[in-house]
């Protein structure tokens, strides 16, 4: 698989719900994809679906960034298969679980920091050790909309995107000479369980376009980032201008019937 000529992408977390709409998005785009899940690499149907029709050199990896050096790990297996390192590295993994003040712990806190803010620091600074000279690499970090104006909901989830939000300006500035670092913070984009009927189409109502990010926007925002070879230490909110106000609870609890 050692084919320089194509590009080679690792996305965390990315074989089902958002990282799969981002990783097909790669696909269409001509990458080699590294897929990586917490406890299984199996890709979902759409995106095998477009692994197949790109006919996509891809390999899946499991790891759970929980662990001390799974990071490391990771990123050693991504090479011995590929034979060479990431062009694009895209931290879209994630830990959501509802905590506020009355509630987070120090366990808590520490798990959300360790997969969401850790992890995919040392996946870039581990990355650019090795990006050989002369060559630059792009990393991309899934951020949160709710980072510009917080609520106290998912209090340890938020600290944690925060602190990942904040690597992004960091890391571009420290690896300048061997990376690209960049975000993309999604507003509320797909449905789960939390929410019930038409909730979603309420809470559109609520963002200044009138409109939710969509799986594909959030696709093509990395994709343009992964190829704009003069930006770094920018991130994209694409959102439906969420960013822009200030909601008092998370949405999971707005507009409930």
């Amino acid at each position: 698989m050692n084919d320089k000529s194509v590009k080679l992408a690792l996305v965390t977390g990315g074989v089902r719900r958002l990282g799969a709409h981002i990783a097909a998005e790669l696909a269409d785009a001509g990458y080699a994809l590294a897929l990586h899940g917490h406890s299984d690499a199996e890709p979902d149907d759409r995106l095998m679906k477009a692994l197949k029709n790109n006919d996509s050199q891809w390999e899946g990896f499991v790891a759970d960034f929980g662990d001390d050096g799974a990071a490391a790990d990771l990123l050693d297996a991504v090479g011995q298969r590929f034979g060479r390192m990431p062009d694009l590295l895209v931290n879209n993994a994630s830990l959501f679980e509802y905590d506020d003040a009355g509630s987070l712990t120090g366990q808590s806190l520490e798990s959300h920091m360790k997969i969401n803010m850790m992890a995919p620091t040392l996946l870039t600074t581990l990355l650019a050790r090795q990006v050989p000279e002369g060559e630059r690499a792009a990393v991309i970090n899934i951020v949160d909309q709710r980072v510009r104006n917080p609520n106290g909901d998912q209090l340890s989830y938020t600290l944690s995107k925060q602190a990942l939000a904040e690597s992004v300006r960091s890391l571009a500035v420290a690896c300048a000479e061997k990376l690209r670092v960049n975000g993309v913070a999604p507003g509320l984009t797909l449905k789960t369980e939390d929410y019930s009927g038409d909730q979603m189409d309420r809470l559109a109502t609520n963002m200044p376009l009138n409109r939710l990010s969509s799986p594909d926007d959030i696709a093509t925002a990395v994709r343009y980032l992964a190829g704009a070879d003069s930006v770094t230490g920018q991130i994209l909110f694409v959102d439906g201008g969420a960013h822009m106000k200030s909601f008092d609870r998370d949405f999971m609890f707005m507009e409930r019937r």
